[in-house]
Protein backbone atom coordinates (compact mmCIF):
# COMPACT_ATOMS: atom_id res chain seq x y z
CA UNK A 1 0.00 0.00 0.00
CA UNK A 2 1.34 3.46 -1.02
CA UNK A 3 0.59 6.59 1.07
CA UNK A 4 0.15 9.79 -0.15
CA UNK A 5 2.87 12.27 0.50
CA UNK A 6 2.11 15.47 0.43
CA UNK A 7 3.94 19.32 0.12
CA UNK A 8 6.18 20.63 2.64
CA UNK A 9 4.72 21.25 6.15
CA UNK A 10 8.06 21.98 7.68
CA UNK A 11 11.14 23.67 6.16
CA UNK A 12 14.60 23.51 7.54
CA UNK A 13 16.78 26.50 6.52
CA UNK A 14 20.52 27.30 6.84
CA UNK A 15 20.44 26.86 10.59
CA UNK A 16 23.41 27.04 12.57
CA UNK A 17 23.78 26.60 16.51
CA UNK A 18 26.51 27.70 18.20
CA UNK A 19 27.39 27.29 22.00
CA UNK A 20 30.31 29.56 23.41
CA UNK A 21 32.96 28.60 20.67
CA UNK A 22 31.19 25.56 19.91
CA UNK A 23 29.61 25.04 16.61
CA UNK A 24 26.79 22.24 17.04
CA UNK A 25 25.30 22.85 14.02
CA UNK A 26 26.28 24.80 10.43
CA UNK A 27 24.24 25.78 8.07
CA UNK A 28 22.05 23.00 7.86
CA UNK A 29 18.97 23.03 5.54
CA UNK A 30 16.52 20.03 4.76
CA UNK A 31 13.07 20.21 4.55
CA UNK A 32 9.57 17.48 6.03
CA UNK A 33 6.78 16.55 3.61
CA UNK A 34 2.93 16.18 5.12
CA UNK A 35 2.24 12.64 5.96
CA UNK A 36 5.98 11.27 5.90
CA UNK A 37 8.59 9.43 8.43
CA UNK A 38 11.65 11.99 7.96
CA UNK A 39 14.78 10.16 9.73
CA UNK A 40 17.88 12.42 11.26
CA UNK A 41 20.32 9.94 11.57
CA UNK A 42 24.41 10.09 12.44
CA UNK A 43 27.59 9.41 15.10
CA UNK A 44 27.51 10.32 18.57
CA UNK A 45 27.96 14.13 19.24
CA UNK A 46 26.72 14.84 15.10
CA UNK A 47 24.12 17.22 16.32
CA UNK A 48 20.75 15.55 15.86
CA UNK A 49 18.90 15.91 19.34
CA UNK A 50 20.46 20.09 19.22
CA UNK A 51 18.32 20.12 15.19
CA UNK A 52 15.19 18.86 16.82
CA UNK A 53 15.22 21.45 20.12
CA UNK A 54 16.30 24.13 17.51
CA UNK A 55 12.70 23.15 15.48
CA UNK A 56 10.49 22.71 18.94
CA UNK A 57 11.64 26.11 20.19
CA UNK A 58 14.31 25.09 23.29
CA UNK A 59 17.39 26.38 21.43
CA UNK A 60 17.54 29.34 19.17
CA UNK A 61 19.88 28.89 16.38
CA UNK A 62 22.20 32.19 16.29
CA UNK A 63 21.27 31.81 11.98
CA UNK A 64 18.72 30.22 9.85
CA UNK A 65 14.45 29.95 10.03
CA UNK A 66 11.97 27.46 10.53
CA UNK A 67 8.84 27.50 8.34
CA UNK A 68 6.03 25.23 9.70
CA UNK A 69 3.27 25.58 7.34
CA UNK A 70 4.09 28.89 5.55
CA UNK A 71 4.74 30.72 8.40
CA UNK A 72 8.60 31.47 9.30
CA UNK A 73 10.19 32.01 12.37
CA UNK A 74 13.73 33.01 13.28
CA UNK A 75 12.95 31.61 16.88
CA UNK A 76 9.51 29.60 18.41
CA UNK A 77 9.53 29.18 22.64
CA UNK A 78 8.46 25.23 23.10
CA UNK A 79 4.84 26.27 24.15
CA UNK A 80 4.27 28.00 20.69
CA UNK A 81 5.53 25.40 18.85
CA UNK A 82 3.26 22.92 20.80
CA UNK A 83 0.16 24.92 20.48
CA UNK A 84 1.10 25.06 16.64
CA UNK A 85 0.56 21.17 16.51
CA UNK A 86 4.31 19.93 16.87
CA UNK A 87 5.08 17.61 19.88
CA UNK A 88 7.76 16.19 21.17
CA UNK A 89 9.58 13.22 22.98
CA UNK A 90 12.53 13.23 24.61
CA UNK A 91 15.22 10.35 24.76
CA UNK A 92 15.15 11.08 28.52
CA UNK A 93 11.85 9.71 30.08
CA UNK A 94 10.47 12.98 31.30
CA UNK A 95 7.28 11.05 32.73
CA UNK A 96 5.43 11.22 36.43
CA UNK A 97 6.32 8.27 37.65
CA UNK A 98 3.85 8.70 40.81
CA UNK A 99 0.54 9.42 38.46
CA UNK A 100 -1.05 6.74 36.26
CA UNK A 101 -0.82 5.98 32.63
CA UNK A 102 -4.19 7.70 32.19
CA UNK A 103 -3.30 10.52 33.93
CA UNK A 104 0.38 10.93 32.44
CA UNK A 105 -1.40 10.78 28.92
CA UNK A 106 -4.18 13.20 30.17
CA UNK A 107 -1.10 15.82 30.84
CA UNK A 108 -0.93 15.83 27.03
CA UNK A 109 -4.33 17.40 26.63
CA UNK A 110 -3.31 20.45 28.97
CA UNK A 111 -3.23 22.58 25.73
CA UNK A 112 -6.53 21.77 24.43
CA UNK A 113 -8.47 22.37 27.73
CA UNK A 114 -10.78 26.02 27.59
CA UNK A 115 -12.09 26.00 30.99
CA UNK A 116 -9.91 27.31 33.70
CA UNK A 117 -7.80 25.72 36.30
CA UNK A 118 -10.43 26.41 39.61
CA UNK A 119 -13.11 24.84 37.24
CA UNK A 120 -11.08 22.21 36.35
CA UNK A 121 -10.23 21.43 39.71
CA UNK A 122 -14.15 21.85 41.26
CA UNK A 123 -15.44 20.16 37.67
CA UNK A 124 -17.92 22.15 37.44
CA UNK A 125 -20.03 23.64 34.29
CA UNK A 126 -18.58 22.88 31.18
CA UNK A 127 -15.26 21.64 32.95
CA UNK A 128 -17.02 18.34 33.70
CA UNK A 129 -17.97 18.15 30.58
CA UNK A 130 -15.15 19.70 28.44
CA UNK A 131 -12.88 16.34 31.19
CA UNK A 132 -15.57 13.93 30.03
CA UNK A 133 -14.68 14.94 26.04
CA UNK A 134 -10.81 14.54 26.96
CA UNK A 135 -10.66 11.67 28.52
CA UNK A 136 -12.17 10.46 25.96
CA UNK A 137 -9.83 10.88 23.68
CA UNK A 138 -7.32 9.63 25.77
CA UNK A 139 -9.08 5.80 26.46
CA UNK A 140 -8.81 6.29 22.67
CA UNK A 141 -4.91 6.56 22.58
CA UNK A 142 -4.90 3.95 25.38
CA UNK A 143 -6.59 1.14 23.23
CA UNK A 144 -4.10 2.01 20.26
CA UNK A 145 -1.08 2.22 22.38
CA UNK A 146 -2.38 -1.33 23.77
CA UNK A 147 -2.13 -0.55 27.28
CA UNK A 148 -5.39 -0.91 28.92
CA UNK A 149 -3.96 -3.27 31.15
CA UNK A 150 -1.94 -0.55 33.00
CA UNK A 151 -4.64 2.65 32.72
CA UNK A 152 -4.11 2.44 36.71
CA UNK A 153 -0.46 1.82 36.59
CA UNK A 154 1.61 4.40 38.37
CA UNK A 155 4.38 4.73 35.42
CA UNK A 156 7.42 3.71 37.14
CA UNK A 157 5.95 0.08 38.11
CA UNK A 158 6.37 0.01 34.21
CA UNK A 159 8.74 -1.94 32.23
CA UNK A 160 10.83 0.13 29.84
CA UNK A 161 9.09 -0.28 26.95
CA UNK A 162 5.89 0.70 27.95
CA UNK A 163 6.82 3.46 29.44
CA UNK A 164 8.36 5.07 26.40
CA UNK A 165 4.42 4.00 24.89
CA UNK A 166 2.86 6.32 27.62
CA UNK A 167 5.41 8.79 26.34
CA UNK A 168 4.65 8.30 22.76
CA UNK A 169 0.54 8.31 24.04
CA UNK A 170 1.41 11.83 26.16
CA UNK A 171 2.71 13.41 22.67
CA UNK A 172 -0.34 12.21 20.43
CA UNK A 173 -2.51 13.57 23.19
CA UNK A 174 -1.81 16.76 21.33
CA UNK A 175 -3.11 15.88 18.64
CA UNK A 176 -0.05 16.93 16.61
CA UNK A 177 0.17 17.09 13.09
CA UNK A 178 3.90 16.95 13.11
CA UNK A 179 5.58 14.60 15.70
CA UNK A 180 9.34 14.77 16.86
CA UNK A 181 10.80 11.48 18.14
CA UNK A 182 14.25 11.46 19.95
CA UNK A 183 15.80 8.23 20.04
CA UNK A 184 11.75 6.10 20.55
CA UNK A 185 14.21 2.75 20.46
CA UNK A 186 16.94 3.63 22.82
CA UNK A 187 17.26 0.89 25.41
CA UNK A 188 14.84 -1.32 23.74
CA UNK A 189 15.35 -5.08 23.19
CA UNK A 190 14.24 -6.74 19.80
CA UNK A 191 10.61 -7.22 20.42
CA UNK A 192 10.13 -3.60 22.56
CA UNK A 193 11.76 -2.43 18.88
CA UNK A 194 9.51 -4.20 16.50
CA UNK A 195 6.21 -3.00 18.91
CA UNK A 196 7.78 0.71 18.59
CA UNK A 197 7.88 0.37 15.03
CA UNK A 198 4.44 -0.78 14.45
CA UNK A 199 2.87 1.85 16.58
CA UNK A 200 5.14 4.88 14.69
CA UNK A 201 3.78 3.24 11.15
CA UNK A 202 0.47 3.54 12.37
CA UNK A 203 0.54 6.57 13.82
CA UNK A 204 1.60 7.72 10.56
CA UNK A 205 -0.79 5.84 8.62
CA UNK A 206 -3.89 6.30 11.09
CA UNK A 207 -3.61 9.59 12.14
CA UNK A 208 -1.91 11.26 9.52
CA UNK A 209 0.81 11.96 11.41
CA UNK A 210 4.11 13.51 9.97
CA UNK A 211 6.91 12.48 12.19
CA UNK A 212 10.54 12.99 12.35
CA UNK A 213 12.71 10.78 14.12
CA UNK A 214 16.21 10.46 15.72
CA UNK A 215 17.11 6.98 15.58
CA UNK A 216 20.93 5.01 15.80
CA UNK A 217 19.13 1.80 14.65
CA UNK A 218 20.03 1.72 11.22
CA UNK A 219 17.99 -1.46 10.30
CA UNK A 220 15.23 0.53 11.93
CA UNK A 221 15.47 3.71 9.94
CA UNK A 222 15.81 2.02 6.36
CA UNK A 223 12.66 0.03 7.19
CA UNK A 224 10.18 2.64 8.05
CA UNK A 225 11.71 5.88 6.68
CA UNK A 226 10.45 7.61 3.55
CA UNK A 227 13.64 10.08 3.38
CA UNK A 228 16.48 10.24 5.79
CA UNK A 229 18.62 13.93 6.36
CA UNK A 230 22.23 12.43 7.60
CA UNK A 231 24.47 14.78 9.89
CA UNK A 232 28.18 14.86 11.22
CA UNK A 233 30.04 17.04 12.89
CA UNK A 234 27.06 19.44 12.97
CA UNK A 235 26.85 19.19 9.10
CA UNK A 236 25.11 17.98 6.79
CA UNK A 237 26.44 15.10 4.32
CA UNK A 238 23.55 12.88 3.12
CA UNK A 239 19.70 13.97 2.16
CA UNK A 240 17.54 11.54 0.66
CA UNK A 241 15.33 7.91 0.01
CA UNK A 242 16.68 5.15 2.55
CA UNK A 243 18.71 3.83 -0.49
CA UNK A 244 20.08 6.70 -1.53
CA UNK A 245 21.38 7.60 1.45
CA UNK A 246 23.05 3.53 2.21
CA UNK A 247 25.00 4.19 -1.06
CA UNK A 248 26.31 7.36 -0.08
CA UNK A 249 29.74 7.49 0.20
CA UNK A 250 30.28 9.84 2.50
CA UNK A 251 27.64 8.42 5.06
CA UNK A 252 29.73 5.25 4.79
CA UNK A 253 32.80 7.00 5.72
CA UNK A 254 31.19 8.49 8.59
CA UNK A 255 29.66 5.40 9.95
CA UNK A 256 32.62 3.50 9.24
CA UNK A 257 34.96 6.04 11.12
CA UNK A 258 36.91 6.29 7.79
CA UNK A 259 36.80 9.65 7.19
CA UNK A 260 38.05 10.83 10.51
Amino acid sequence: MSKKIGDVILDVSNISLRFGGVKALSDISFNVKEHEVRAIIGPNGAGKSSMLNCINGVYTPQEGTITFRGQTFGHMDSHQVATMGIARTFQNLALFKGMSVLDNIMTGRNLRMKSNILMQALRIGPAEKEEMMHREKVEHIIDFLEIQAFRKTPVGQLPYGLQKRVDLGRALALEPQVLLLDEPMAGMNVEEKQDMCRFILDVNDEFGTTIVLIEHDMGVVMDISDRVVVLDYGKKIGDGTPDEVRHNEEVISAYLGTSH
